[in-house]
């Protein structure tokens, strides 16, 4: 590119003023500043390598080179973050966040305090407010964990609920109810 005009200050900052508009500021710290013809669209890169990009709809664009890190605030709010090990976030201005990592696992935190992960395979995990996690399984089992039991349902309609103190319950599709103890042994069973 063609200089059209160069400027040395005092403090060590020098302007040089391209034939195309652009205007490059060079920092004495090795930092320099790209001003586009266009007047909206700026990069600053840092002497410690990490590269500041604003565009004309005031997308803001941030690569951390330690890090290997990139995050891109758009005008909108939403903010989302490129990892080195190819995880990516989205941080959604209502405060949604939403995390997308290496293995394809999708994990959704919402404002309520509610999370919801769905993995690869299909399986899908809730967990509640007070603690309490809901499992949906591809096979179309599913559990529900809470303070008091664990409890899974399976896709004939038995249900199998194990209690905090170790007690087992198994209702069967045929109407048959099975209770052991917390060692195991038997204690109900209503063969039909």
């Amino acid at each position: 590119e063609e200089i059209q005009r160069e400027t040395a200050y005092p403090d060590g900052k020098v302007e040089k003023v391209l034939k195309n508009g652009c205007h490059l500021i060079f920092f004495p710290n090795g930092t320099w500043k790209k001003v586009g013809s266009d007047g909206k669209t700026v990069t600053i890169t840092f002497f410690n390598g990490d590269v500041k990009q604003v565009m004309p709809d005031q997308t803001v664009i941030y690569y951390y080179a330690d890090a290997k890190t990139t995050h891109t605030t758009y005008s909108d709010g939403l903010e989302v973050l490129h990892f080195s090990n190819g995880q990516i976030e989205k941080h959604y201005p209502d405060g949604k966040k939403e995390i997308t990592f290496p293995d394809q696992t999708i994990k959704n935190l919402f404002t309520d305090g509610q999370e919801e992960s769905i993995f690869p395979d299909g399986t899908i995990v809730r967990i509640q407010r007070d603690g309490s996690k809901t499992i949906e399984f591809n096979n179309g089992q599913r559990e529900l964990h809470t303070s008091q039991f664990k409890r899974r349902e399976y896709p004939d309609g038995t249900v199998k609920t194990v209690y905090v103190n170790g007690q087992q319950e198994t209702k069967y599709v045929s109407g048959r109810v099975r209770v052991k103890d917390k060692d195991g042994n038997i204690i109900v069973d209503t063969k039909l």
